[in-house]
């Protein structure tokens, strides 16, 4: 029997395992998004298919987690929005495996032209199979999880979730940043809650939108794990969502040049306790990366490491660069976080 060092790595940078786990796969489909997310209960959730075409790499990397999973099939298949690099590999990653149910808004508004062509290829695939058309302040039917929707085709939360709602001072500096005019501000947001664990994913949300989540109140609460809003754009870049969730984990799916604006690093840099992991080592001009082991692919985007997090209900976890078998254990807000340590 082979031993997986990495996996070996996390047991023993854990301690005394819950018998409870939650795994996220943040996956590499150049600066798109795909994140595969497996309960305790062992239901699935992937959010995003990546681009369609180039050979059907993203459902390839894709399918290459749900092996690493040990799952056969995807119960949920959550679409935040219906631009491209987010909906174009549900095509053909339907015909490659089992989902159970589709997850989105609807339909897009009309006007926005990479909308209209990927939901061309998108709609006939979705019609054949349970469809769900969730609202804000809705709840996912997974079990052991409590999966909040936050945002969706453009409103957001019109109450705070539980344990939320306080006044946030950070959005005192706040400037109008209307939206790109794109389906972005539609995008379907969510919190996930696992015991004591918290994760926020909010598709791409931007501008005005996203800062409605924690402006003037935070309706979303903390959270340990942010994946941060639109590939880390530009127009993402709202200071005061960063100290409402007070992560102390941010994920950017950025690719080599896609997303990942100098502005949004300048932001994550300056919030305490916070570190930044990313899909994509950024060449955009005036970006200060993250130290190398918290960064997944370095090149020109010819590989496909994962980032993998899996997190007990007692509110730790553990995040594993795919690439290095770098791991780091967080402990629950407040209680200091074990040195890292490298698989060499």
């Amino acid at each position: 029997m082979r031993l997986d060092v990495t996996a070996l790595l996390v047991l023993l940078l854990a301690g005394p395992v819950s018998a409870k786990s939650l795994e996220i796969f943040f996956i590499d489909v150049e600066g798109g998004q795909s994140t595969l997310i497996v309960t305790a209960a062992g239901q699935s959730l992937l959010i995003d298919a990546g681009y369609n075409a180039r050979g059907g790499r993203d459902p390839d990397r894709i399918l290459a987690a749900i092996r690493e999973a040990h799952i056969d099939r995807i119960d949920y298949l959550l679409v935040t929005h219906f631009h491209n690099d987010h909906v174009g590999g549900v095509p053909e990653l339907a015909s490659r495996i089992p989902i159970g149910m589709f997850i989105d808004y609807g339909m897009p508004l009309g006007t926005d032209r990479m909308a209209t062509g990927a939901f061309r290829a998108y709609e006939p695939v979705r019609n054949q199979y349970p469809h769900l058309q969730p609202r804000p302040g809705d709840r996912l039917p997974l079990k052991g999880v409590d999966a909040d929707i936050v945002s969706a085709s453009g409103t957001v939360l019109s109450k705070p979730l539980r344990g939320a709602g306080r006044t946030n001072a950070a959005c005192e500096g706040f400037q109008d940043q209307p939206e790109d005019g794109t389906e972005n501000f539609r995008s379907i947001g969510m919190r996930l809650r696992f015991g004591a664990f918290r994760f926020v994913d909010l598709g791409d949300l931007s501008g005005n939108t996203l800062a409605e989540l924690v402006c003037p109140r935070n309706l979303l609460g903390e959270a340990a794990v942010y994946l941060i809003a639109h590939h880390g754009n530009y127009d993402s870049n709202v200071p005061a969502v960063v100290a409402a969730l007070r992560p102390q984990v941010a994920i950017m799916n950025n690719g080599v040049t896609k997303g990942g604006a100098p502005e949004a690093f300048a932001t994550l840099r300056r919030q305490t306790g916070l570190d930044l992991w990313q899909l994509h080592a950024s060449r955009n001009r005036g970006v200060e990366n993250s130290d190398d082991a918290f960064i997944a692919n370095v090149d020109e985007g010819s590989t496909a490491y994962w980032i993998k997090l899996t997190a007990s209900d007692d509110g730790s976890f553990t995040v594993v660069n795919n690439r290095t078998g770098f791991a780091k254990r967080y402990l629950p807000a407040g209680k200091r976080n074990r040195p890292d340590r490298q698989v060499n």
